[in-house]
């Protein structure tokens, strides 16, 4: 029993570093297009902290972290943080840009399908958000609410 439990314990590390890599690889070169029509090309914003965000209209933490994560860019994003908005489990292209419009939400917002959740990763919750140091390299996964005091211990308080 002990030998089957330390087994499946490698195994699921072993997988879950995979995708950690995938996600980390497809950095440089994903490209994602947002509701404006702007192309973002990650690897643009080396030498930045990036931010990916998942959240749906429907979803009560997505609505209650979206001032901080405003907040953090609108202070941050001429200096070294990029925050990319992920919309998931939407109706409509309407419905988004009048909730992204309702909610000030300064940041760009991406159009959530199963080929950008190939690219970043999956989120088994919402709001999920893929943390890139400056060099790249997805650093954290957080599932669940974000707020600004925790995203500030990651990537340090703005100067």
């Amino acid at each position: 029993m002990r030998q089957l439990l330390l087994s499946l314990s490698f195994l699921l590390l072993i997988t879950t570093n995979s995708q950690v890599v995938a996600a980390e690889n497809t950095l440089a070169s994903m490209e994602l297009k947002d509701t404006a029509g702007v192309n973002h090309k990650l690897a643009a914003y080396k030498g930045k902290w990036v931010l990916i965000n998942y959240w749906a209209t429907w979803c009560p933490p997505c609505l209650e972290e979206v001032p901080d994560l405003v907040n953090l860019y609108d202070h941050r994003k001429n200096k070294d943080l990029m925050i990319i908005g992920i919309a998931f489990d939407y109706k409509s292209t309407k419905e988004v840009v009048d909730y992204v419009d309702d909610m000030l939400m300064s940041y760009p917002i991406v159009l959530g399908d199963d080929g950008i959740a190939a690219q970043i990763g999956t989120a088994d919750v919402l709001p999920t958000t893929f943390i890139y140091n400056p060099k790249g390299e997805l650093v954290k996964i957080k599932r669940g609410l974000i707020t600004k005091q925790y995203i500030e211990k990651i990537i340090g308080v703005a100067k």
